[in-house]
Order: structure tokens, then C-alpha cells, then sequence
């Protein structure tokens, strides 16, 4: 899995919260995916917003930041504040850190750590992602992929073909996007328009693959291996 972290952050203090952005934007390991300084604004845009992990600051007016935890779900959240009397009700909530402000970019990334420990033992038995597609959300099982191939109706979209010969419109979401999700030792991009999950892989050669995948006419699907991915593929076919 993508190792780095898409982040969420809220602080209703502009200049905190732009400190805080440029903290996260020099850790490696974090993506912001966006600021916010209102906790309604927030709440309205949450649901739309793919993330990880969710900075949050603990005093604000109207809904405070642990109240707002409490809507996440079992997202993971990282508590800022300028008063230590939180501290206990933030781990009540199993929040992964509590940073006093001023906030370091050494304490953030000690955060940031333990966020990813957690984040990673938990991918490790995670086997399916939530997706949109053409029929609404759905649960696509990784070890039911045979493999992605980019839609030639609209190329936003792309087609999951399924080991039993169903297949599943994704909509508006890239290949690079998908292999953030996808487990990185099971699935391998192999040309422009094509991941392939590996274990459809059947014979190989220098520029095409012959998968165990047979099709209408009774052969097998064939898939052109590109210049640029070779080397990934070769690599996660070695023995």
C-alpha cells in the first residue's frame, strides 16, 4: 500500500492552520488534501473527500474538535491544542497523538509515525476498498480482480474486471489513484491503460503477457507489458 498518509486538516485559528499546512507539507510520509478553518464547512465537505487521517484542533467555536471525532467514524485523528485539560477525553477516543501548541515539526512527525504504524497494521488486513461506481458504492475484494483497464467510453472511468467474468464501471478515478489502494506486491501496472493483478499472470515475455484470463473466442487474453513498466513487473514476478 501508498505509504503516504492523505490528510485532513481543521483549526479555526487562519494563522495556526496555515503554520500547520506548511508543517505537513515538509513530511514526506503526509498529503494534505485540504485546510479547512471551519467546523460546519468541514462536516458539509466531509463525506466527498478521500483521507487517512484527520489533524484537528480542540477548542473552537460552535463544534469542538472532539465532538467531531466523534463523527469520524474510525478514522484516525491527531489532537492540537493550547490546553493540556484534554488530554484524557482525546485518548478516550483512541486518538493516535495529542500535540500541544505550538506544534514542531518534530513532534508532528512523531505523530505522524505513530499514525502510520497504526494505519499500516490495520491495511494489513484490510482486502477490499469502499468505491464508487455506476450503480453506487460497492466493495471491490482485491483477490476478485483479474485486472483495471481504462474505459474507452469515457477514459475518467475505468472497468474491474472480476475472476468471475462480471465486470464493475469505476467512475472518476485514476490508475494511479487505484494503486494508492491496491495491495503494491499483488497488483502491477503494465501499460498506459492496464493494472493487472498478478495472479492472472500465466506466461510472459519481453513486451506482452499471456493471462490465464480466456475470453469469448476460447484464447487466452494477451496483454502488451510497456517499456516503462517493465522493470516493476520483472521485479515483482522474480522469484
Amino acid at each position: 500500500m501508498n505509504t503516504r498518509l492523505k490528510c485532513l486538516l481543521l483549526d479555526d485559528e487562519l494563522p495556526g492552520l496555515k503554520y500547520l499546512k506548511m508543517l505537513c507539507e515538509q513530511i514526506p510520509e503526509l498529503e494534505v488534501v485540504k485546510a479547512f478553518n471551519n467546523p460546519d464547512t468541514f462536516l458539509m465537505e466531509l463525506s466527498s473527500m478521500e483521507f487517512d487521517l484527520c489533524i484537528l484542533d480542540i477548542e473552537m467555536p460552535g463544534m469542538d474538535g472532539l465532538s467531531i471525532a466523534n463523527l469520524l467514524g474510525d478514522k484516525p485523528v491527531i489532537f492540537t491544542t493550547a490546553y493540556k485539560e484534554y488530554a484524557a477525553e482525546a485518548f478516550d477516543l483512541n486518538a493516535i497523538d495529542y500535540i500541544r501548541k505550538p506544534v514542531t515539526k518534530e513532534r508532528l512527525q512523531t505523530a505522524i509515525n505513530k499514525a502510520l504504524n497504526r494505519i499500516g497494521q490495520s491495511n494489513l488486513t484490510k482486502n477490499f476498498i469502499q468505491i464508487n461506481t455506476n450503480k453506487g458504492k460497492t466493495l471491490l475484494f482485491f483477490n476478485q480482480v483479474a485486472y483495471i483497464i481504462a474505459s474507452e467510453m469515457d477514459s475518467r472511468d475505468k472497468i474491474a474486471q472480476l475472476l468471475d467474468g462480471k465486470t464493475l464501471v469505476l467512475k472518476n478515478i485514476s490508475l494511479e489513484k487505484l494503486l494508492q489502494h491496491l495491495p503494491e506486491p499483488d497488483f502491477c501496472q503494465v501499460n498506459k491503460k492496464v493494472v493487472l493483478a498478478l495472479h492472472s499472470v500465466q506466461f510472459f515475455s519481453h513486451d506482452e503477457i499471456t493471462t490465464n484470463i480466456i475470453q469469448s473466442s476460447g484464447k487466452p487474453l494477451v496483454i502488451t507489458l510497456g517499456d516503462v513498466y517493465r522493470e516493476d513487473f520483472l521485479q515483482k514476478v522474480k522469484m
